[in-house]
């Protein structure tokens, strides 16, 4: 099992939660962690030190010389794959072939003000994005219309350090992406926030047997699971310590992803305490069989769970709220988790 760090913070206090992630990208850089994974987030605060994975990563390949620096992801969709196949190639190039990018569809309407026409067509997007981008790192043309309508050839400069830049997909849930990430040969970015234990299974499954049907042959299977983490020597205060932070990134997100907050029936008024109760309950049940908060002992259950089913890396999201020197200082035991897993 590889371990990697990932980070979606919320809120704006950009200049402390840049500093975690280029402190704790050279922690994961001399410790041998797999890769440091940053995303693409839009007008929100939640993920809004993110809004482009590209420039985070070659900041993260300038303060590194071992560790992979990918995206977490591209939203493939609200961009021209030239400029994503341009911009990726310098983060090879910056760091000495060492980039790798998750590919996502996107979902949330506001974030297609960038490209408009684009969120009917987001997968078939991704779809035909994975071949283009292969083309052009492979050094091939493209034709694309000029200002004139005149049809013109193009190649994108530079090209990657290594032969192809390694993609994944990301996915939700849904059995039809893990299937189409098979098919296309690509990894798998994905979580547990969206399905069951069960459907996991059944999804990786599916994954399988798309990579074998397609050719690709189950040696190129690359899984990678996304956690919230928070590892110490005291599981008790691990729980404790992440139990705010957590609450307060869970009810962050809430109207971002639809969600309300619980209304009784005779005020028709959002109920402060109903909230936090419902808050505590989901972070009890959510740190305890969907994360990596605790100690290095009471976290090898769910990563030998997880290699059991054909994870083979974890992607820690370690930037939910918990102090950035708190944080830091818990890097030394999930490195100690990562050594103990290690032949997993």
């Amino acid at each position: 099992m590889k371990f990697g760090l990932f980070f979606f913070a919320n809120g704006q206090d950009t200049p402390e939660q840049y500093r975690l992630l280029l402190e704790a990208a050279r922690f994961a850089d001399a410790e041998g962690f797999s890769a440091v994974w940053t995303p693409e987030r839009h007008f929100h605060d939640f993920g809004a030190p993110f809004p482009n994975p590209s420039v985070t990563s070659a900041a993260v390949a300038a303060v590194t010389s071992r560790v992979g620096v990918r995206a977490g992801s591209v939203v493939l969709p609200l961009h021209d794959p030239l400029r994503v196949a341009e911009e990726w190639a310098v983060v090879d190039q910056f760091s000495g072939g060492r980039a790798g990018i998750a590919l996502a569809s996107g979902w949330n309407p506001q974030d297609f003000v960038l490209a408009p026409g684009s969120l009917a067509k987001n997968k078939e997007l991704v779809r035909d994005g994975v071949h283009t981008l292969r083309a052009l790192w492979a050094g091939e043309a493209i034709s694309r219309p000029g200002p004139d309508g005149t049809e013109r050839s193009v190649r994108t400069y530079p090209r990657p350090r290594q032969d192809g830049i390694p993609l994944w997909i990301t996915a939700a849930g849904s059995a039809q992406t893990f299937a189409a990430a098979g098919e296309l040969g690509c990894g798998v970015l994905t979580h547990l926030l969206g399905q069951s234990w069960d459907q996991l299974e059944e999804n990786l499954g599916d994954y399988s047997e798309a990579l074998e049907a397609a050719g690709h042959g189950i040696e190129k299977e690359r899984v990678t699971i996304m956690l919230h983490t928070f590892v110490t020597d005291d599981a008790h205060t691990a729980l404790e310590t992440a139990r705010a932070p957590m609450s307060a990134y869970m009810r962050s997100s809430m109207n971002l992803f639809g969600l309300k907050s619980p209304q009784p029936a005779d005020t028709g008024e959002p109920s402060e305490a109903a909230l936090r109760e419902l808050l505590d309950h989901a972070y009890q049940e959510y740190a305890r069989t969907r994360c990596l908060i605790g100690s290095v002992e009471g976290c090898l259950p769910l990563v030998e769970s997880l290699a059991e089913l054909g994870v083979d890396e974890i992607a820690c999201l370690i930037d939910f709220g918990v102090e950035t020197d708190e944080v830091l200082a818990a890097l030394r035991h999930l490195a100690m988790l990562r050594r103990r897993c290690a032949e997993l």
